[in-house]
Protein backbone atom coordinates (compact mmCIF):
# COMPACT_ATOMS: atom_id res chain seq x y z
CA UNK A 1 0.00 0.00 0.00
CA UNK A 2 2.72 2.83 0.98
CA UNK A 3 4.89 1.41 -2.38
CA UNK A 4 1.90 2.15 -4.38
CA UNK A 5 1.16 5.52 -3.28
CA UNK A 6 5.18 6.42 -3.75
CA UNK A 7 4.67 5.12 -7.55
CA UNK A 8 1.58 7.52 -7.44
CA UNK A 9 3.16 10.26 -6.48
CA UNK A 10 6.16 9.92 -8.52
CA UNK A 11 4.45 9.46 -11.44
CA UNK A 12 2.41 12.44 -10.68
CA UNK A 13 5.58 14.90 -9.95
CA UNK A 14 6.65 13.22 -13.62
CA UNK A 15 3.29 14.24 -15.17
CA UNK A 16 2.68 17.63 -13.48
CA UNK A 17 6.62 18.81 -14.69
CA UNK A 18 6.13 17.14 -18.29
CA UNK A 19 2.50 19.13 -18.41
CA UNK A 20 4.41 22.59 -17.01
CA UNK A 21 7.37 22.16 -19.32
CA UNK A 22 5.02 21.44 -22.39
CA UNK A 23 3.00 24.23 -21.83
CA UNK A 24 6.23 26.50 -21.86
CA UNK A 25 8.75 24.94 -23.66
CA UNK A 26 6.76 23.46 -26.77
CA UNK A 27 4.93 24.51 -29.70
CA UNK A 28 2.72 22.99 -31.36
CA UNK A 29 3.73 19.47 -31.06
CA UNK A 30 7.52 20.48 -31.62
CA UNK A 31 10.47 21.84 -29.47
CA UNK A 32 12.28 24.02 -32.23
CA UNK A 33 15.58 24.76 -31.02
CA UNK A 34 18.27 26.20 -32.60
CA UNK A 35 22.20 26.07 -31.99
CA UNK A 36 25.48 27.63 -33.34
CA UNK A 37 26.33 25.58 -36.72
CA UNK A 38 29.57 27.24 -36.99
CA UNK A 39 30.63 25.49 -33.03
CA UNK A 40 31.91 21.89 -32.99
CA UNK A 41 31.69 22.26 -29.62
CA UNK A 42 27.38 22.45 -30.46
CA UNK A 43 27.26 20.26 -33.26
CA UNK A 44 29.40 18.93 -36.08
CA UNK A 45 28.22 17.29 -40.07
CA UNK A 46 29.37 13.83 -40.45
CA UNK A 47 31.46 14.88 -44.01
CA UNK A 48 30.66 10.93 -45.32
CA UNK A 49 26.72 11.22 -44.23
CA UNK A 50 25.99 14.48 -43.71
CA UNK A 51 24.43 13.89 -40.88
CA UNK A 52 24.30 16.65 -37.96
CA UNK A 53 25.76 15.32 -34.51
CA UNK A 54 26.91 16.72 -31.21
CA UNK A 55 26.41 17.65 -27.54
CA UNK A 56 23.52 20.01 -28.13
CA UNK A 57 21.92 18.29 -30.65
CA UNK A 58 21.34 15.16 -28.42
CA UNK A 59 20.53 17.50 -25.72
CA UNK A 60 17.66 19.19 -27.98
CA UNK A 61 16.44 15.37 -29.00
CA UNK A 62 16.46 13.75 -25.51
CA UNK A 63 14.58 16.25 -24.10
CA UNK A 64 11.79 16.76 -26.98
CA UNK A 65 11.62 12.38 -26.76
CA UNK A 66 10.79 13.73 -22.55
CA UNK A 67 8.56 16.06 -23.94
CA UNK A 68 6.57 13.44 -25.92
CA UNK A 69 7.47 16.46 -29.48
CA UNK A 70 9.11 16.34 -32.14
CA UNK A 71 12.82 18.36 -32.36
CA UNK A 72 13.20 21.04 -34.73
CA UNK A 73 16.81 21.62 -34.48
CA UNK A 74 18.19 24.86 -36.67
CA UNK A 75 21.60 26.11 -36.75
CA UNK A 76 22.62 29.53 -36.83
CA UNK A 77 26.08 31.55 -37.30
CA UNK A 78 26.37 33.34 -33.85
CA UNK A 79 25.54 33.69 -30.71
CA UNK A 80 23.09 36.84 -31.56
CA UNK A 81 21.31 34.88 -33.91
CA UNK A 82 20.33 32.24 -31.57
CA UNK A 83 19.47 35.01 -28.44
CA UNK A 84 17.29 37.01 -31.13
CA UNK A 85 15.80 33.45 -32.60
CA UNK A 86 14.30 32.67 -28.73
CA UNK A 87 13.63 36.57 -27.69
CA UNK A 88 11.40 36.28 -31.02
CA UNK A 89 9.56 33.37 -30.75
CA UNK A 90 10.98 31.93 -33.82
CA UNK A 91 12.89 29.20 -31.46
CA UNK A 92 11.15 27.63 -27.94
CA UNK A 93 14.98 27.20 -26.53
CA UNK A 94 18.44 27.64 -27.57
CA UNK A 95 21.92 26.74 -27.08
CA UNK A 96 24.36 29.49 -25.96
CA UNK A 97 27.28 30.28 -24.28
CA UNK A 98 26.39 33.03 -21.23
CA UNK A 99 27.61 36.01 -21.11
CA UNK A 100 27.09 38.65 -18.99
CA UNK A 101 27.41 40.90 -22.05
CA UNK A 102 24.30 38.53 -23.43
CA UNK A 103 22.36 39.15 -20.12
CA UNK A 104 18.73 40.49 -20.27
CA UNK A 105 16.60 39.74 -23.75
CA UNK A 106 16.89 36.14 -22.27
CA UNK A 107 17.05 33.36 -19.78
CA UNK A 108 20.16 31.11 -19.33
CA UNK A 109 20.01 27.97 -17.54
CA UNK A 110 22.47 26.86 -15.21
CA UNK A 111 25.68 25.61 -17.05
CA UNK A 112 25.69 22.22 -18.69
CA UNK A 113 29.09 21.99 -20.38
CA UNK A 114 32.66 23.61 -20.25
CA UNK A 115 34.63 24.73 -23.79
CA UNK A 116 37.93 25.26 -23.02
CA UNK A 117 39.35 28.48 -25.06
CA UNK A 118 43.14 29.02 -25.43
CA UNK A 119 45.23 30.79 -28.88
CA UNK A 120 47.29 29.56 -32.08
CA UNK A 121 50.62 31.28 -32.51
CA UNK A 122 53.13 31.81 -34.72
CA UNK A 123 55.86 28.98 -34.87
CA UNK A 124 58.38 31.08 -33.79
CA UNK A 125 56.42 33.32 -31.36
CA UNK A 126 57.72 34.01 -27.97
CA UNK A 127 53.87 33.16 -26.70
CA UNK A 128 54.12 29.54 -24.94
CA UNK A 129 51.39 30.07 -22.86
CA UNK A 130 48.28 31.43 -21.89
CA UNK A 131 49.77 33.62 -19.14
CA UNK A 132 51.97 35.18 -21.57
CA UNK A 133 48.95 36.55 -24.03
CA UNK A 134 48.66 40.28 -22.12
CA UNK A 135 51.90 41.52 -22.66
CA UNK A 136 52.33 45.42 -23.38
CA UNK A 137 52.91 45.90 -27.66
CA UNK A 138 50.99 42.63 -28.36
CA UNK A 139 47.78 42.39 -30.70
CA UNK A 140 45.37 39.60 -29.80
CA UNK A 141 42.20 38.53 -32.56
CA UNK A 142 39.16 37.07 -32.02
CA UNK A 143 35.91 36.90 -33.59
CA UNK A 144 33.71 40.08 -33.20
CA UNK A 145 30.80 38.91 -30.66
CA UNK A 146 32.78 35.16 -29.67
CA UNK A 147 32.68 34.37 -25.74
CA UNK A 148 36.42 34.94 -25.65
CA UNK A 149 36.27 37.84 -27.57
CA UNK A 150 34.15 39.25 -24.83
CA UNK A 151 36.25 37.60 -21.86
CA UNK A 152 39.38 39.45 -23.36
CA UNK A 153 37.85 42.77 -23.47
CA UNK A 154 36.85 42.46 -19.65
CA UNK A 155 40.12 41.45 -18.81
CA UNK A 156 43.39 42.44 -20.98
CA UNK A 157 45.51 44.74 -19.51
CA UNK A 158 48.42 45.54 -21.56
CA UNK A 159 47.60 43.80 -25.25
CA UNK A 160 45.28 45.43 -27.49
CA UNK A 161 42.38 43.06 -28.71
CA UNK A 162 41.63 42.87 -32.14
CA UNK A 163 37.55 42.23 -32.98
CA UNK A 164 37.68 40.64 -36.43
CA UNK A 165 34.25 40.65 -38.51
CA UNK A 166 33.24 37.30 -40.30
CA UNK A 167 37.02 36.11 -40.92
CA UNK A 168 37.43 32.38 -41.58
CA UNK A 169 39.25 30.58 -39.70
CA UNK A 170 41.51 30.26 -42.76
CA UNK A 171 41.92 34.21 -43.14
CA UNK A 172 42.97 34.40 -39.30
CA UNK A 173 45.67 32.46 -39.66
CA UNK A 174 46.86 34.24 -42.56
CA UNK A 175 46.90 37.32 -40.59
CA UNK A 176 48.51 35.75 -37.52
CA UNK A 177 51.02 34.84 -40.25
CA UNK A 178 51.60 37.98 -41.59
CA UNK A 179 52.59 39.36 -38.65
CA UNK A 180 49.10 41.99 -38.03
CA UNK A 181 48.03 39.36 -35.32
CA UNK A 182 50.30 37.85 -32.17
CA UNK A 183 47.71 35.59 -31.22
CA UNK A 184 44.19 34.13 -32.56
CA UNK A 185 41.71 32.85 -29.63
CA UNK A 186 38.81 30.67 -30.37
CA UNK A 187 37.90 27.15 -29.02
CA UNK A 188 40.45 24.63 -28.72
CA UNK A 189 38.53 22.41 -31.24
CA UNK A 190 38.30 25.48 -33.86
CA UNK A 191 41.99 25.94 -33.67
CA UNK A 192 42.44 22.31 -33.89
CA UNK A 193 40.01 22.28 -37.09
CA UNK A 194 41.78 25.70 -38.22
CA UNK A 195 45.73 24.68 -38.36
CA UNK A 196 45.46 21.17 -40.21
CA UNK A 197 47.40 20.99 -42.97
CA UNK A 198 48.94 24.18 -42.91
CA UNK A 199 52.22 25.30 -41.41
CA UNK A 200 54.02 27.69 -39.41
CA UNK A 201 51.57 28.09 -36.48
CA UNK A 202 51.06 26.00 -33.54
CA UNK A 203 48.37 25.95 -30.61
CA UNK A 204 49.14 26.69 -27.49
CA UNK A 205 49.15 23.52 -24.33
CA UNK A 206 47.26 25.12 -21.90
CA UNK A 207 43.71 26.94 -21.48
CA UNK A 208 42.76 30.38 -20.73
CA UNK A 209 38.98 29.34 -19.67
CA UNK A 210 36.16 27.46 -20.05
CA UNK A 211 33.34 28.77 -21.15
CA UNK A 212 29.98 27.73 -19.55
CA UNK A 213 27.51 26.74 -22.17
CA UNK A 214 24.04 26.52 -21.25
CA UNK A 215 20.37 26.63 -22.49
CA UNK A 216 18.19 30.35 -23.04
CA UNK A 217 14.68 30.82 -22.81
CA UNK A 218 13.05 33.71 -23.56
CA UNK A 219 12.33 36.31 -20.83
CA UNK A 220 9.75 36.48 -19.21
CA UNK A 221 9.11 32.06 -18.82
CA UNK A 222 10.22 30.70 -14.98
CA UNK A 223 8.48 27.32 -16.01
CA UNK A 224 10.42 26.85 -18.61
CA UNK A 225 13.63 27.86 -17.41
CA UNK A 226 12.86 25.78 -14.16
CA UNK A 227 12.58 22.98 -16.38
CA UNK A 228 15.27 23.44 -18.53
CA UNK A 229 17.54 23.32 -15.06
CA UNK A 230 16.03 20.21 -14.07
CA UNK A 231 16.90 18.71 -17.44
CA UNK A 232 19.82 19.50 -16.70
CA UNK A 233 20.37 18.58 -13.62
CA UNK A 234 19.02 15.24 -14.53
CA UNK A 235 20.75 14.39 -17.94
CA UNK A 236 24.49 15.38 -15.66
CA UNK A 237 23.33 12.85 -12.71
CA UNK A 238 22.30 9.70 -15.07
CA UNK A 239 25.33 10.69 -17.02
CA UNK A 240 23.58 11.31 -20.49
CA UNK A 241 25.58 14.56 -20.71
CA UNK A 242 29.13 12.94 -20.59
CA UNK A 243 27.89 10.33 -22.85
CA UNK A 244 26.58 12.83 -25.39
CA UNK A 245 30.39 14.74 -24.71
CA UNK A 246 32.09 11.61 -25.36
CA UNK A 247 30.14 10.51 -28.58
CA UNK A 248 30.71 13.92 -29.97
CA UNK A 249 34.35 13.37 -30.44
CA UNK A 250 35.14 17.15 -30.01
CA UNK A 251 38.17 18.21 -27.85
CA UNK A 252 38.40 20.58 -25.05
CA UNK A 253 35.07 20.10 -23.83
CA UNK A 254 33.82 18.52 -20.73
CA UNK A 255 30.70 18.90 -17.93
CA UNK A 256 30.05 21.59 -16.05
CA UNK A 257 30.17 21.04 -12.47
CA UNK A 258 27.01 20.53 -10.94
CA UNK A 259 27.79 24.17 -8.49
CA UNK A 260 28.20 26.37 -11.56
CA UNK A 261 26.30 29.28 -11.36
Amino acid sequence: MRLSFRLAAVSLLTWTWTGAAQTSLTSGGTLRAVYLSSNPAHAVKDPATGEIRGAAVDLARELARRLKVEPVLTGVQSPQAAIDAVQNGKADIGFVAYNPERAGPVEFSRPYMLVQQTFLVRQDSAIRSVKDIDRPNQSIGAGRGDSIALYLGRTLKQARLIEVTEASPGEAIQTLLAGKLDAWGANRQRLTDAMRNLSGVRLLPDDLYGVEQTIIVAKGNPEGLKAVNQFIDDVRRSGFLRAAIERSGVIGIAVAPPDSK
